[in-house]
């Protein structure tokens, strides 16, 4: 195989494994089998097995989304939604997000790693979606874009990945509707913090 090549084997073959063992489990020894490389072409690109699934990770992490840009907040949500589901449906998404979120509260390295990956991530979101959103007048200027990310995204990844529900056409449709409404109900809009709240 060509140098490219054996890289792309192994971060396969890491994914795989990672799915089926979980972190604590795996090996680089195992990843190289599945590889059909040497644990050596393993070890000559990345000095761990922790450095290779972090940056395994960040490189799944920083595939674009595709366009999103409907010309409405609703249709624009429709459609994350309709490819959010798809990639967290994958079986190895979703054995290995759940694996790794647990390893992350063991592990600072893992949890400063996927805090940042997570953080870009709703970046690209927010720029892609809200923005848009506030420059079409549908969305106030002043809304937490934090705040409407969480919401626009977390009941995707609860019923994926924790509690693990089928999702249907019908139910992304309903899910596009009370997103809209919730970032748009009055008073209730999720707008720029100020100083934080003390319980």
């Amino acid at each position: 195989m060509l140098r490219g090549e054996i890289t792309k084997a192994i971060r396969r073959a890491l994914i795989q494994e990672l799915a089926a063992v979980g972190y604590g489990r795996l090996s680089i020894e195992a990843v190289a089998r599945r590889a059909g490389v040497s644990k050596t072409a393993v070890y000559r690109r990345w000095s761990s097995k922790l450095e290779l699934v972090l940056e395994t990770v960040v490189a799944a992490a920083g595939n674009k989304l595709p366009s999103l840009d409907t010309g409405s907040l609703r249709g624009d949500l429709s459609l994350l939604f309709q490819v959010v589901s798809h990639a967290l449906r994958h079986p190895l998404a979703s054995q290995i997000i759940p694996d790794l979120l647990a390893e992350a509260a063991r592990n600072p390295t893992i949890d400063q790693t996927l805090q940042q990956v997570l953080r870009s991530k709703q970046q690209e979101i927010a720029g892609s979606l809200i923005v848009r959103a506030v420059q079409r007048g549908e969305l106030p200027a002043d809304i937490d874009p934090d705040a409407a990310v969480d919401l626009i995204v977390g009941p995707l990844y609860w019923r994926l990945a924790i509690a693990r529900t089928p999702l249907t056409e019908s139910y992304l449709e309903t899910l596009a509707d009370v997103v809209v409404a919730g970032l748009g109900v009055g008073s209730g809009l999720p707008r720029q913090r100020g100083a934080p709240v003390v319980g």
